[in-house]
């Protein structure tokens, strides 16, 4: 007779406050580590090259990005949070997706920002190819928090709207630099 596992409980107790407050300042730090290593690819190529770039003329001013990513990362954090202190079947997969879809985010700045006085425009042209994988890897991640707690996959919604906005600012720098 073949022995079956138990599967995991759902709604299991989530873990002690102390646990809890050091795994948010875990999901936050990883976060701004992502956003700051991205910085470092930002900071002389926005006074650089971008500042003379072709822009769409629905960019908004340089002074938007920085609240509006401080305001993304930190829901970005509290989601993967929320979804971790369920501790659901799901939790695993679903945490896995939300690394998948930060390894992205880290990998666009660079290659938009960084890579164009090297390479030129097909450093935009990659770029946005990155934003559009990036897109489809967080619309699969609030898939796969929603069920686990729908709050998680509601703060993520944001984050889908911005990278969608800002893939159409990728994709007219690409078309006209």
């Amino acid at each position: 007779m073949q022995q079956v596992e138990p599967s995991p409980r759902k709604n299991q107790e989530p873990p002690g406050i102390s646990r809890q407050v050091l795994v948010l300042v875990a999901f936050v730090a990883a976060s701004f580590l992502v956003a700051g290593l991205g910085s470092l690819a930002t900071f002389n190529n926005v006074s650089g090259w971008y500042a003379a770039a072709d822009k769409a003329p629905w960019s908004p001013p340089n002074w938007v990005f920085g609240p509006v990513w401080t305001f993304l990362y930190t829901g970005m954090a509290v989601a993967a949070w929320l979804v971790w202190r369920k501790r659901e079947p799901g939790t695993p997969r679903a945490l896995r997706l939300y690394g998948l879809q930060l390894a992205l985010n880290l990998a666009w700045t660079p290659v938009f920002f960084g890579l164009y006085p090297a390479i030129g425009g097909a450093a935009l042209w990659l770029a946005l190819a990155i934003i559009i994988a990036l897109i489809a890897a967080v619309a699969v991640t609030v898939l796969a928090f929603g069920p686990i707690s729908r709050t998680a996959g509601v703060l993520l919604l944001p984050y889908v709207s911005w990278l969608v906005f800002a893939a159409t600012l990728n994709w007219w720098a690409a078309l006209h630099n």
